[in-house]
């Protein structure tokens, strides 16, 4: 399947609108495929129904941050292939600006280059790993849930806030004491 090269600029997958242009910052979320079993997921989904999204998303996280599924990624090397792939074309396809690999899940929050759409971009990070992270566990089959979580910065206030979320989220979930003792996230560089 070929991956336009083209910004949608507003766009709908099914559930919630997205945008994507050039220059658009955005916190992303990508999660192993087995960090969210499908129990859980139908449980979330009727909550959206009786609950604002808000509430649905921070459930969602205090649910992942808890080291649902494999967790794979809490093995150095595996963490270091994701970190590594993120930095790979930073200032080339796209500016990082923030990032965390957790033991199930990424956090990143980027801005996008011309001709390098969000969906583009998560692609490539997500097919790489997942080959290079299938070879050294020697496994085959799906690492990454299909999707991803997205929303753009509204302002400078906003970004500022989803940089700590980030950078803190080793520290929320008890995995470290201070966020610079986690090793794979922007804190470190």
């Amino acid at each position: 399947m070929a991956i336009s090269t083209k910004h949608s600029g507003w766009s709908d997958r099914g559930y919630l609108p997205h945008y994507d242009k050039p220059g658009l910052v955005q916190a992303v979320t990508f999660r192993l495929a087995d960090s969210l079993p499908r129990e859980k997921r139908s449980e979330w989904e009727h909550l959206l129904h009786i609950t604002d999204d808000g509430e649905r998303i921070r459930q969602v996280e205090e649910y992942l941050d808890r080291g649902a599924g494999s967790c794979v990624l809490r093995q150095p090397a595996c963490a270091e292939i994701v970190q590594n792939a993120l930095r790979h074309f930073d200032g080339e396809r796209y500016r990082l600006i923030a990032w965390c690999v957790m033991p199930n899940h990424v956090h990143v929050l980027f801005e996008t280059f011309a001709g390098h759409p969000i969906g583009k971009v998560i692609h490539s990070w997500k097919t790489f790993t997942a080959r290079e992270i299938n070879k050294r566990l020697s496994q085959s089959g799906q690492l990454w849930q299909d999707d991803f979580f997205d929303t753009f910065m509204r302002n400078d206030e906003h970004q500022a806030a989803e940089v700590n979320y980030i950078e803190r989220n080793p520290v929320n979930a008890n995995l470290v004491k201070h966020a610079a003792d986690w090793p794979w996230s922007s804190v470190q560089g």
